[in-house]
């Protein structure tokens, strides 16, 4: 079989390997479908915390090909979708309801892989985070449950009541998935972005309000003559891995206002915060990262009730050999997301 490998920054390789054969519990999944992502992106640019070479690839969906001794969910040629990851439900952080932080998790349990023909599955992620694809989903839609159950998760961590205002900056793949949830919670959306036709698709997500911020001299303050006032938006997500937005999100809530960094950034970055700002305003600043089972669980309940769609964020199909054109186009943010199509 055809798999992808990442060697160092730019410079990824597809090669030929032997197809996987199933543990105990485990699935062999046949992709039919795989998503481009920006941490692949961010990967292909500068690199990720594994050694490598190592699979790239966490969104996507296909057909059950093998099932290993004691699978009994699941059997040969259904379709299926399965998350990148699992918590192990034993840790301390497990144990304390923050699924999110398990120490397993982090350390061994994220799946990469999913550019390639075939990809086995842990038995932990078979257990917990693969489901069955329904007669009426496509596999593209499918495939878009990893990003969304992040999505879904920081929505459920941001603090905003219906009707508040709430302000996601970037309209990348993540960000338009918040602002579909936002949206759909009861809030007011504005939307930031560099690109007009991204800012376009965030209003098809919901978004009630756009500011273009190559176009703007002071974003926040772009944002804020937004609200009753300018006293600034209830809640902002920083969804671009910027530090510079981190701050910018910070200075554009009210007094009493929610911030919530999702966007990974790059190793050893600060952020400078206004601690007077801070302190007298009474700001909350909270970082939130990856999903738990429930938001991946919930995810799919919505992907399944089509609150978002797969003809939305998935523009271009490439084999394979093609991935890093893929790539690259998506890096361009001329398309939200691609596809690598099997046959």
């Amino acid at each position: 079989m055809k798999r992808v490998l990442f060697y160092k920054p730019g410079d990824i390789r597809v090669e030929e390997t032997e197809v996987p054969v199933p543990g105990p519990g485990e699935l062999v999944i046949r992709n039919v479908v795989s998503l481009t992502c920006g941490t692949d992106v961010k990967t292909y640019k500068r690199g990720y915390r594994f050694e490598p070479p190592f699979a790239m690839g966490h969104e996507a969906s296909g057909v059950v090909h093998a099932v290993g001794v004691g699978v009994t969910r699941f059997k040969v040629g259904e379709r299926v979708v399965a998350h990148n990851s699992a918590p192990c439900n034993n840790c301390y952080f497990c144990k304390k309801g923050v699924q999110s932080m398990c120490v397993d998790q982090l350390q061994n349990q994220v799946l990469n892989g999913g550019y390639a023909e075939f990809q086995k599955i842990p038995a932990i992620i078979v257990d917990q985070n693969t489901f069955a694809i329904p007669d009426d989903m496509s596999h593209k839609q499918a495939a878009l449950l990893e990003p969304f159950a992040c999505a879904v998760y920081g929505t459920a961590m941001t603090h905003f009541d219906l009707g508040d205002t709430v302000c996601v900056n970037g309209c990348g793949p993540i960000g338009l998935m918040f602002i579909r949830m936002c949206y759909l919670r009861g809030a007011r959306v504005i939307a930031c972005d560099m690109s007009d036709t991204r800012l376009a698709m965030a209003r098809k997500m919901g978004a009630l309000e756009t500011v273009n911020v190559a176009q703007v001299g002071d974003q926040a303050k772009a944002v804020r003559e937004l609200t009753e006032d300018c006293r600034g938006v209830d809640a902002a997500i920083e969804a671009v891995g910027l530090p510079e937005v981190w701050n910018v999100a910070f200075n554009m809530v009210r007094p009493g206002g929610f911030v919530l960094c999702f966007g990974g950034t790059a190793k050893g970055l600060t952020v400078p915060v206004d601690t007077t700002k801070l302190h007298y305003e009474q700001i909350t600043i909270k970082g939130v990262f990856h999903t738990t089972p429930a938001h991946v669980n919930a995810a799919f309940e919505l992907l399944k009730m089509g609150a978002i769609s797969a003809d939305d964020f998935v523009q271009n199909e490439y084999p394979i050999d093609d991935i890093e054109k893929a790539i690259l186009e998506h890096a361009s943010g001329s398309v939200i997301k691609n596809c690598i199509v099997y046959n």
